[in-house]
């Protein structure tokens, strides 16, 4: 079966908006390329094994390719998607004068791209994320998140997903309930679920990554732990209000809340997140560009948030915050 794959050549920074856009336009799947040169090292810490060669994209660039049907009339998913991406200049997104190109593939070598690019890797002392196709044998104490990265983009290789990851089993502690808002894969969901979490709540505003959060949710055998909504922070706090948590899932107010999403939309449900906050609960919050870094801690303090930790990888950060 022949797919047309849309290639944008882009920044890092534009990543997340870029491959919500190709999603959006009706992609069956996208894959991200970074920069594997120059200053960036590897993380070995847990022995990790790199069969793919460092890249020669620039530092600071990526790329990123959409699958899409054969047939499909490319002409208008292009005229969207150009529109879409120039809109980011007025949300400060450096794109980097961004290029575009489609060409025809074959599926066996889209099945295989998939396959080589992304391996069992271990992303924080017990987490490890396994694609669903891949053998792998546990460790003592090892969560092994099943995951097929071919249904949306959260897979974990990203610095803005490893760095939650690594967070949550920090700060989340057994018998929580937890609410994963824009939950794409469904990954942090899951790792939440394995570190015990009572109950989650994943929520996203796209349909595509609501049907990926919960095939995968359903691939961990989480379904009585995780629920998964089309809906955003706002409409989670409508629903207790009116028809109470039942349907949730969770009890509001919660003792954790995280949002793996762009800097400026985080920005903008700041309140909501403190609202749905329990007395000295927290607020983990990755997407993070650094030199967004300040408008997000002072929209957070702003808030009446605490700033507690901040960790980097690369040129993101995630923040933790609690409501004190």
């Amino acid at each position: 079966m022949l797919w047309q794959e849309l290639t944008v050549y882009t920044t890092e920074e534009a990543i997340e908006m870029i491959t919500n856009f190709v999603h959006e336009l009706g992609a069956g799947g996208v894959s991200i390329e970074e920069s594997g040169t120059l200053n960036k090292e590897r993380d070995t810490s847990f022995g990790q094994l790199y069969e793919t060669p460092f890249n020669d994209i620039p530092e600071g660039r990526a790329v990123i390719k959409g699958y899409f049907y054969h047939g499909t009339d490319m002409e208008p998913v292009l005229a969207n998607l150009k529109a879409s991406v120039e809109q980011l200049a007025d949300f400060d997104i450096d794109t980097g004068n961004p290029t575009f190109e489609v060409v025809e593939v074959d599926d066996e070598d889209w099945a295989h791209a998939w396959k080589t690019y992304f391996k069992p890797i271990r992303v924080s002392d017990r987490l490890t994320i396994k694609p669903t196709w891949e053998e792998y044998t546990a460790s003592p104490g090892e969560l092994i998140l099943e995951l097929d990265p071919g249904m949306a983009f959260g897979t974990g290789t990203h610095a803005t997903t490893s760095l939650c990851l690594k967070t949550l089993e920090k700060v989340l502690q057994p018998g929580d309930d937890v609410i994963d808002v824009g939950t794409g894969s469904g990954i942090l969901s899951i790792a939440a679920a394995k570190l015990g979490a009572k109950h989650v709540l994943a929520v996203d505003l796209d349909p595509v990554a609501v049907t990926s959060a919960l095939d995968n949710t359903k691939q961990n055998q989480l379904e009585e732990q995780i629920t998964v909504k089309l809906s955003d922070l706002l409409g989670v706090l409508k629903e207790s209000e009116s028809e109470g948590d039942a349907g949730l899932g969770v009890s509001i107010p919660v003792q954790l809340v995280v949002a793996n999403i762009l800097a400026e939309v985080i920005v903008m449900f700041v309140d909501d997140v403190y609202e749905v906050l329990q007395q000295g609960g927290y607020y983990i919050t990755s997407g993070i560009i650094t030199n967004k870094e300040a408008d997000v801690e002072k929209a957070l303090v702003a808030a009446k948030f605490t700033i507690v930790e901040k960790n980097y990888d690369s040129n993101w950060v995630v923040i933790v915050a609690r409501k004190l």
